[in-house]
């Protein structure tokens, strides 16, 4: 994860000192020549003028081919980093009654100076084939139904009803009924009106390419369209980047996306295979890109939370919602809302509701089959406001939705898959897993551990600790509803910002390597 404001390290000062040091050089170097100069005779002055001229301009082609002035990188899929590794060599069930704070705190108030301290942004003005024109064919998205409502308010869908009695009456105003895939929307409007957008390309850190990706390539994953029909998209804004000046200066590397889905549908790597292949693009490799789940080993995704109801409207809504979560009362330990998969064989899902159903009253299951888990209802979130805990096993990929809305709520989640969150979301999560969630791998669980026994040995004072730490970071975990953010508190999409911001940085010093 990345710190609001992290100290310089002593790299970055090394490297800063560089170019003192070679000018020093510089001058030593011209220096000793003009001492040796007056040692000569007078009468042999142009010779020696000439000399000299030549010998520094021999100096100064040396000096100039020694620095780094262009770093010409290649790609490389990222390793699982240090802590990661620590995450797949952890016992299988948490340590319980240790504790420990993460590294790393949240910035709550702002600073407006030092907003922009990373750099600008500059967005692309992309053909409304890419973007507007999808909006205005949003009917036609999805096969089954329109997909209009969901896309409306910026991204945000349509308000909340029906929560009255549910959240705090002063914060309903705040609830949508916000679509899981509505990301790209959401982070156009908002970069668009960002302090730190840029007009000037020349004067940019960062290049943003509003492409939704995400809707592109949903109406095209059933009904039998070809993979030449998915990839069309990708490869026509391929075409389109390699007109712009900025993008052929980096190859990329300096310009980031968002794309409103899993990882898994943009890489398809046979004709006959889900999704599309835009990630395996030869000229797209470079970017980075903000999924809602990312594959762990490819350096350019960046995992980000996924869109919930609650987008706030100013500090005050995000505290109140945090004061109203720390002070309910939970009558259950732990609850699970999802729906078996009957086609699959030894089910991991029907094995918790199996578990939930026979805890004796201490958990409650929600069987999401049908539509009664479907956006427009509020079960889930009652659910997850009256429980300690909320099982959270993998979705229909590794991650799910359901991960956010049972944080926000400030029930902890209990993971059965490190990549469901730990391996995801690392910008917004805390460091230690520990600190705000327990893991129970899924083979203790199929072998007949009892999850109930394993919460129930928490003692209230940790639960609490847990709790708090999920409480703590509930404002990175959601998306506020102004356009320009909130005034003093940093949402996911500020901590994502800044994040690439940092990282684009980091990639243009001199001497940067990836780690193989």
């Amino acid at each position: 994860m990345l710190p609001s404001q992290s100290p310089k390290s002593s790299s970055s000062l090394s490297k800063k000192t560089t170019p003192e040091l070679n000018s020093f050089e510089r001058k030593n170097s011209s220096g000793s020549f003009r001492s040796q100069s007056s040692f000569f005779s007078p009468n042999n002055n142009r010779l020696w003028l000439l000399v000299l001229i030549i010998s520094l301009q021999i100096i100064l082609l040396l000096m100039a081919r020694a620095l780094p002035f262009f770093h010409r990188r290649t790609h490389f899929p990222s390793p699982l980093s240090y802590s990661d590794k620590l995450l797949q060599n952890s016992s299988n069930v948490s340590s319980t009654h240790q504790l420990k704070s993460a590294d790393i705190s949240i910035s709550e108030a702002v600073s407006p100076p030092e907003r922009c301290s990373s750099g600008r942004i500059y967005v692309y003005n992309l053909p409304a084939f890419f973007n507007r024109e999808l909006l205005d064919n949003c009917a036609d998205l999805d096969p089954w139904h329109s997909r209009c409502e969901a896309l409306s308010n910026d991204g945000f869908g349509r308000k909340a009803t029906g929560l009255s009695g549910v959240v705090p009456e002063g914060l309903v105003p705040a609830w949508y009924w916000t679509d899981q895939f509505a990301m790209e929307v959401i982070y156009h409007n908002r970069i668009l009106n960002h302090e730190c957008r840029t007009t000037e390309p020349d004067s940019a850190t960062a290049f943003y390419i509003p492409f939704y990706a995400g809707l592109a390539v949903g109406k095209y994953l059933w009904l039998g369209y070809s993979s030449k029909d998915r990839d069309r998209y990708c490869e026509m804004l391929l075409k389109w980047l390699q007109d712009q000046p900025y993008w052929n200066r980096s190859d990329g590397w300096d310009h980031f996306m968002t794309m409103g889905r899993i990882t898994w549908d943009f890489r398809r790597s046979k004709n006959e295979d889900w999704g599309s292949s835009c990630l395996y693009v030869p000229g797209l490799r470079n970017i980075t890109r903000l999924l809602i789940e990312r594959n762990p080993w490819d350096y350019f995704d960046v995992g980000v939370p996924y869109p919930t109801g609650f987008h706030p409207r100013s500090d005050s809504d995000v505290v109140q919602w945090q004061d109203f979560v720390r002070n309910r009362r939970r009558e259950t330990l732990f609850c699970f809302a999802g729906a078996p998969r009957s086609t699959i064989r030894n089910d991991f899902r029907a094995s918790l509701l199996s578990q939930c159903n026979n805890a004796s009253g201490s958990c409650r299951a929600v069987n999401c089959t049908g539509t009664c888990c479907s956006n427009g209802t509020s079960l889930i979130l009652e659910t997850f406001l009256d429980s300690s805990f909320c099982l959270q096993p993998r979705g229909d990929s590794f991650t799910r939705r359901s991960v956010f809305d049972c944080m926000i709520a400030g029930s902890i989640p209990v993971f059965f898959w490190h990549r469901t969150a730990y391996l995801q979301y690392q910008w917004f999560l805390p460091n230690d897993p520990k600190s705000y969630s327990v893991f129970i791998h899924r083979d203790l669980v199929k072998n007949g551990t009892s999850i109930k026994s394993v919460l129930e040995s928490y003692s209230r004072e940790e639960v609490n600790q847990m709790r708090e730490k999920v409480i703590r970071y509930i404002p990175k975990l959601v998306y506020a509803k102004p356009e320009k953010g909130l005034e003093n508190t940093k949402d996911a999409f500020d901590v994502a910002i800044d994040g690439v911001l940092q990282r684009i940085k980091e990639q243009e010093q001199p001497g940067f390597k990836w780690k193989r």
